[in-house]
């Protein structure tokens, strides 16, 4: 079986004149020697522990439940058939690293970052603190040695559990250790609700996802100030599949569509607010596989929201302003005696309902310290970047004259090879080339959402993240170019 058919998109890669980064790829991880590391940096026992956890996983496995039972459990219908086998090199190349690095000229790509898929040690969201940490520790090391010989062309994430800032340390300095120079922090974690936890209900049934950036139970200040000194960009790749209102138990496209969207928005709207962009103006944060649509969605409500409820603008809704006196007459003179003699009755559900007592802080900007519209932009455009796939055609998005001050949004090229949603590699950038001639973006916005912003991204605090790789010169010529 020959690879090196040229493909539509080799051609387009050739009359390009810059590389193309892929800042999400996958790949798929080879279970048994997967396996083999977790015994070798934790031990048989631990390897006992996680096997029986599978088998408890088991124990309630989708298929095996009734109706009723998923109805009980209000359990999500996972994912099918996620690999399109009828591509049988596609379905090699996402578990071979050798042809995989063979193959990413084929698919126009000249460097590729690639993240796990659902290998059992991507554990950095088990409630299990051992194992959590175990297998997260072990998978790194998994990644590093086997991805070690081709980094010329690509490079793997490692992967950070977050549930408290001290593990997530831990883990930055040991992939740093590693060699490895992406990595992928947890968010979204699952928490207990204290009240439902004393009543002995399960954290299945009764929690709130911690969105890292406001309210939560830790200080996550110290993990971004590491992920500074370190030389590492934030990146997420979290999901909201089976949460809320994506908790369908039939149809898995139902729980599947907008989901990473909706965790990035959760977690770029906390970051935002909770002025960690101000308070490390330096870090780059990714979302990734979501598009960036709901980026651009939610960069023009942040600015609207501050027009109405900055610290000046909110006494415009103090109930202290309302002229009581006034109100009543007008109630008499247009509602007549029947309103007006049940006047006090709407005083006091207004003063219950839209007039109740507010909180200590008016201003939901402070933590951030916006003092005008444009500090939002300079607080949010810098910072974060937006993982979207070369079939989406809301890229164009990003480049919108309607984002607020015409900005420009971070979308970055996110192939998703090795996943369902690519039944043929050597598509992508073909894909992502309709955007010019059929979606009207131009020649140069293309450029940054396949190349300039992923430098960016991935160079901004590491300057030698792309030395030794077949993109290195471009990539100092950018640079030079003051990014």
């Amino acid at each position: 079986m020959s690879t090196k058919v040229k493909s539509k998109s080799a051609e387009i890669r050739q009359r390009l004149g810059h590389p193309v980064i892929d800042s999400d790829g996958h790949w798929r991880e080879f279970e048994p020697i997967a396996m083999d590391y977790l015994e070798a940096t934790a031990g048989p026992k631990v390897v006992e522990r996680w096997n029986s956890r599978l088998r408890a996983l088991g124990e309630g496995d989708f298929l095996r439940m009734t109706r009723q039972e998923r109805i009980d459990r209000r359990a999500g219908q996972p994912p099918w058939w996620a690999l399109p086998v009828k591509n049988t090199l596609d379905v090699a190349t996402s578990f071979l690293p050798r042809l995989l690095h063979e193959r990413l000229p084929e698919m126009g790509l000249d460097f590729a970052v690639l993240y796990p898929t659902h290998c059992q040690l991507f554990a950095p969201y088990l409630g299990d603190e051992e194992l959590r940490r175990a297998g997260c520790h072990a998978f790194n090391q998994y990644a590093a040695e086997t991805w070690a010989e081709f980094g010329d062309r690509c490079t793997p994430v490692g992967v950070v559990p977050m549930h408290t800032p001290e593990e997530a340390i831990a883990e930055l300095e040991h992939c740093k250790a590693l060699g490895i120079k992406a990595v992928a922090l947890g968010s979204l974690i699952r928490r207990s609700i204290p009240a439902a936890e004393r009543m002995g209900i399960s954290r299945r049934y009764a929690c709130w996802l911690d969105v890292l950036g406001i309210d939560s139970d830790y200080d996550y200040d110290p993990v971004w100030r590491k992920c500074e000194q370190l030389g590492y960009a934030v990146t997420f790749h979290s999901a909201a599949e089976n949460y809320g209102l994506r908790n369908s138990i039939s149809n898995f496209v139902y729980n599947h569509i907008g989901h990473f969207g909706e965790a990035g928005n959760a977690v770029c709207k906390a970051l935002f607010l909770g002025g960690v962009t101000r308070r490390f103006p330096r870090l780059k944060f990714a979302f990734l596989e979501g598009g960036v649509a709901w980026a651009c969605s939610l960069l023009a409500d942040l600015v609207s929201h501050w027009e109405k409820r900055n610290a000046v603008a909110i006494q415009e809704l103090n109930p202290a302003n309302l002229d009581r006196q006034a109100l009543l007459g007008l109630f008499r003179q247009y509602g007549g005696e029947p309103l007006a003699s049940r006047f006090a009755e709407f005083e006091r559900w207004y003063n219950q309902g839209m007039g109740h007592a507010a909180p200590e802080n008016l201003d939901d900007f402070a933590r951030a310290l916006i003092r005008n519209k444009k500090d939002i932009c300079d607080l949010f455009v810098p910072n974060f970047f937006f993982g979207c796939e070369s079939d989406d055609p809301t890229v164009t998005y990003a480049f919108s004259k309607a984002n607020p001050f015409g900005a420009k949004l971070g979308a970055v090229l996110s192939s998703d090879i090795s996943h369902f949603d690519v039944p043929d590699m050597t598509k992508v950038l073909e894909e992502a080339w309709e955007l010019v001639e059929d979606r009207g973006l131009s020649e140069e916005d293309f450029y940054a959402f396949t190349f300039v912003n992923a430098v960016k991204l991935w160079s901004s605090l590491n300057p030698d993240f792309f030395n030794g790789t077949v993109v290195e010169h471009e990539v100092k010529r950018v640079m030079s170019e003051a990014i």
